[in-house]
């Protein structure tokens, strides 16, 4: 593909070389460069491409693009054709789309971004779909899906060429509809621009990743440039009423607005909700017709992501019957209020829960299901925000019967140091502190009697523990089966 037909679009500052000449691939990391490729520098979580520009040429880069000066990047041969950019990042998403020939144009492309409720919001979405008779792919956090083949998930929302590779994966499969989540490091960092979007969902947004965004003001920014800068013109957002932050992007947004939420003012709402430890039922409205739903998740979260799901597909063009079929068939998703039943006579949930909102929606879902204790294991991650970590540390204190504050991922933080400032947030004494997450759940089992339920939150889904840089396997399920099997054949003394 030549150079020009990749760079249109982008701004561009200045070219050395022709843009007549032909490139055979694109790479942003230099390992992966090959003879011919387009490398794009761009500024990394931990590197910054620019400083690699003269060792992607020495691997046979044919062109280069760079938000520097040629003069800050080293001595370039003169066969290397140069572009300098405003923003790399930009230009990555551009010569991405570009190269993949815009599958976004060939496919129904729905977003959903928020703090909670992206995951299982998708996989609604996508059971709904399929119900339809249509072929989905799905891109978020647990995994990457190209209809029912299965593929890591390095990232909640892969970087722009990895996106752009997967949108094209899934229309060659023969998909019609992508369902995917969407980040907020995604959208600061451009990794969907240039996407066609037929609609976007707003789940809520409450304190995270203040780490890279700084305020929940900058965190609400980079959510809302999905909706205000990469919706298409005729696509439609559709908004949680209920959240105030999603009350203030409804009324900032032009074009077509479906809101959904439990108060009044929604065009979508559920009434009537019957949540037991098998399932929900409600009654939806939607603008004057109501329908009856059915689903086996569980909690007032999972309505409201029943909501958000029903609103996007309704978005575009699902009937009805359909959506409420879908809702039905929508299994509960791995890590997300999953139940664990190994023969034990209490209640046990494993959930992702890793922020002070999903952590309160966790224990009072937990707390409406049983008359017995709720027995909280819990910890926060290092190198992220340390600000929510003695709120959550108040929050699974003052809602709990007994808490347990253990490890999660310390990645290069000290165990002993984060759970200290979850301690510091502890409204009482009902709380114990044991950093070896394994020995944390195998109390909490001993500690469960009949009719308690016991979660075991922060990590979901994940299948490993980040320590000083490596990742080593560690299950909660696993080790919460294993636990009950001990407990049940008496092997504790």
């Amino acid at each position: 593909m030549k150079v020009k037909e990749l760079i249109g679009g982008i701004e561009v500052v200045g070219i050395r070389g022709s843009d007549e000449l032909r490139v055979s691939g694109i790479a942003y990391d230099s390992r992966r460069v090959q003879c011919g490729h387009l490398f794009v520098a761009i500024q990394g979580e931990k590197a910054d491409g620019h400083s690699f520009i003269e060792s992607a040429v020495k691997k046979g880069a044919a062109a280069i693009i760079s938000e520097r000066d040629i003069e800050q990047t080293g001595r370039l041969p003169d066969s290397v054709c140069f572009i300098k950019v405003r923003d790399s990042r930009k230009a990555l998403a551009i010569v991405a789309n570009s190269w993949y020939r815009r599958p976004s144009q060939s496919l129904s492309v729905i977003g959903v971004t928020g703090t909670n409720g992206k995951t299982t919001t998708t996989y609604i979405i996508k059971s709904i779909l399929e119900t339809w008779g249509r072929k989905t792919g799905l891109i978020g956090t647990i995994q990457y899906m190209i209809n029912d083949v299965v593929y890591p998930a390095v990232h909640t929302t892969p970087e722009a060429l990895e996106f752009q590779a997967l949108l094209n994966d899934m229309l060659t499969a023969g998909c019609s509809h992508v369902v995917a989540e969407v980040s907020s490091h995604a959208l600061a960092q451009k990794r969907v621009d240039g996407t066609l979007f037929r609609a976007g969902v707003f789940t809520n947004l409450t304190r995270d990743h203040l780490d890279f965004h700084g305020t929940m003001e900058g965190y609400f920014l980079s959510k809302s440039r999905f909706f205000t800068d990469l919706l298409s013109g005729g696509a439609t957002s559709v908004i949680n009423h209920d959240d105030q932050w999603g009350r203030r992007l409804a009324e900032d947004l032009r074009g077509a607005v479906y809101t959904y939420g439990l108060e009044t003012g929604a065009d979508l709402t559920a009434t009537d909700i019957s949540n037991t430890f098998e399932g929900l039922r409600f009654w939806i409205t939607a603008r004057e017709r109501t329908f009856e739903v059915v689903s086996p998740l569980v909690g007032l979260p999972n309505v409201y992501n029943i909501l958000a799901a029903a609103g996007a597909a309704a978005a575009v063009g699902v009937p009805w019957e359909d959506i409420l079929t879908g809702i039905r068939k929508s299994p509960p998703v791995r890590g997300r209020f999953e139940k664990v039943r190994a023969g034990q006579k209490f209640l046990a949930v494993i959930d992702f829960a890793h922020t002070e909102d999903a952590l309160e929606r966790l224990i009072y879902t937990a707390r409406g299901l049983t008359k017995g204790k709720v027995i909280t294991v819990f910890g926060c991650g290092g190198d992220r925000d340390r600000g929510k970590r003695p709120r959550m540390g108040a929050i699974a204190t003052r809602l709990s019967d007994f808490v347990i504050i253990t490890s999660d991922n310390p990645r290069f933080e000290e165990t002993e140091d984060i759970i200290r400032e979850i301690e510091s947030g502890a409204t009482g004494r009902n709380y114990i502190i044991e950093a070896d997450r394994k020995e944390a759940i195998r109390r909490a089992v001993l500690m469960a009697g009949e009719n308690d339920v016991l979660l075991i939150a922060g990590k979901g889904h994940e299948i490993y523990q980040e320590i000083r840089g490596k990742r080593f396997p560690f299950n909660d399920r696993e080790v919460l089966e294993e636990s009950i099997r001990c407990l049940i054949n008496n092997e504790y003394e």
